[in-house]
């Protein structure tokens, strides 16, 4: 158990590290290829829109091919995929390789967690979803600062290339360990509607999503038609996967009261933490000054606690109503939101991380009861699916948080700015004298120092007034986790078993 154990973990592990280790390399990458920094971008996004695609289709994959096939063989396309990422030699052909590896991780995720809990007796299960949420957390934050050390000490077709060893051996050892045990498979009929529209609608959204920042949003035309594109295509999704016989997403699952509350719970509660996992290093660069790899040193505390807790949290959770736990979580998160709303230009390294690091009590206390939570109604078979569509949610809800809160700090900075430039009149020789005091006599330069103070404080305001708002939505999120109702522990053979209290 302990080696197919390893060989799960070390799998969703390099999946999800690979969502963000590409990120610091961008320079690098569009340097070497001949690429523009738009271009550079689509490593990012091809990724993310394949990712979002192949998430719902957990389901559909795991009923005709088994949890276990569906394993070794994702993972070794991950394998091949990243090998074709790593001696792309053109952007295009990186680009092309980068979506064929985000579909291929679709699956890895929720198959990865589904093999972890059939593997564990239902009193242990808990130790094995808190150990994926450990991954989860843990591997995102470890991403920009491997990337990026990867890139200055070799090149950057190592970030891609670490994946094969790896890849292989987990797919090899969880392949034997797990040979010869008992699934569920069935022949589902391929609903080309739903594949279709889900294609179509997800990829125009996430694309609308990645784009809206740079393209002005709904100024755009381009960014207008992808919205009418998505809105139609994910309505007739809906619809017919609600009605067809045979959908490729199981959407009824939301028919299950705690799949249904706990999704919602972790797809807010996510969206705000991908939020401050977006914000608080662009700002640390932006405003402090910070290079990217000492921004990463700064926000890297926040995964301490949850490498250290996440033993004792799957070990013992099960003896407290894990909604108890996740308001706790949420309150933590809440708490350094406000304390974050509250910073300024002159804040020290120590001061960031060690917000960071109480935000990892936080996160420590987060995924593992929520996902517990989400997944306690479903049946056996049910999982799969169940962790593909809630992740799938959760992943969406990350992107739009993504979008919306870069946006928002935009357009707050750009609010301020406007306000304070207001008080300074070119009319008003004392306000002049004062200016050129700033360059040294210099009018000129001295508006161009002025410009950059305001610019800066202007930009520090939005940021303080948006973590004044994620503050706000942790504390709303408990609601939500207080709408599912126990036992929360896993069933065996459609029984509840084990639980929360």
């Amino acid at each position: 158990m302990a080696l197919t154990t390893l060989g799960l973990a070390l799998a969703s592990f390099m999946q999800v590290l690979d969502t963000t280790i590409a990120n610091v390399s961008l320079p690098a990458i569009s340097g070497n290829l001949g690429g523009s920094a738009n271009q550079a971008t689509w490593v990012i996004t091809s990724f993310a829109v394949s990712t979002a695609i192949a998430l719902p289709l957990t389901g559909w994959l795991t009923r005709h091919f088994g949890e276990r096939k569906l394993f070794m063989w994702s993972t070794l396309a991950f394998v091949f995929a990243s090998f074709l990422c790593g001696i792309a030699h053109s952007m295009g052909l990186l680009v092309v390789a980068r979506a064929l590896q985000g579909f291929v991780a679709g699956p890895m995720y929720p198959v990865t967690q589904a093999l972890l809990l059939s593997i564990y007796p239902p009193a242990k299960r808990g130790q094995a979803i808190a150990l994926l949420a450990m991954v989860t957390v843990v591997a995102p934050i470890a991403g920009p600062i491997l990337g990026g050390w990867i890139t200055d000490n070799y090149s950057w077709e190592w970030i891609f290339f670490i994946n094969i060893p790896i890849g292989i051996f987990a797919s090899t050892v969880v392949g034997r360990q797990l040979k010869g045990r008992p699934e569920r498979l069935e022949k589902p009929k391929m609903d080309y509607v739903g594949l279709a529209t889900l294609v179509v609608g997800v990829g125009a959204l996430q694309v609308l999503l990645d784009l809206g920042n740079d393209e002005d949003w709904f100024a755009s035309t381009m960014i207008v038609s992808l919205a009418v594109v998505s809105a139609i295509a994910l309505s007739v999704f809906v619809i017919w996967e609600l009605t067809d016989k045979d959908p490729i997403v199981n959407l009824r699952l939301f028919r299950h009261r705690n799949f249904r509350s706990g999704t919602i719970a972790m797809t807010v509660a996510y969206g705000a933490f991908f939020s401050v996992g977006i914000l608080v290093p662009l700002w640390l660069q932006r405003n402090l000054g910070y290079t990217a790899i000492w921004a990463g040193f700064a926000t890297a505390p926040i995964g301490i606690l949850p490498v250290i807790l996440t033993p004792f949290v799957g070990k013992y959770a099960n003896r407290f109503d894990l909604r108890i736990l996740a308001s706790f979580a949420f309150i933590a998160m809440s708490l350094t939101s406000f304390a974050r709303s509250h910073f300024n230009l002159d804040v020290d390294f120590p001061h960031v991380a060690l917000v960071q690091l109480f935000q990892g009590l936080g996160v420590a206390l987060f995924f593992m009861p929520v996902l517990q939570i989400l997944l306690s109604d479903l049946e056996p078979h049910e999982i799969a699916a169940g962790s593909g569509l809630a992740t799938f949610v959760r992943t969406l809800g990350g992107s739009f948080a993504a979008s919306l809160t870069t946006y928002a700090w935009s357009e707050r900075g750009a609010v301020h700015h406007a306000h304070m430039t207001e008080r300074v009149s070119t009319l008003d020789p004392t306000a002049m004298e004062a200016v050129a005091q700033y360059g040294g006599g210099d009018l000129q330069r001295g508006a161009a120092v002025l410009e950059k103070m305001i610019s800066n404080q202007a930009a520090q305001l939005g940021f303080n007034e948006i973590f004044h708002l994620l503050g706000i939505i942790f504390i709303g999120v408990i609601l939500f986790v207080w709408l599912a109702k126990p036992p929360f522990g896993a069933k065996t053979g459609g029984a509840p078993a084990g639980g929360g209290h």
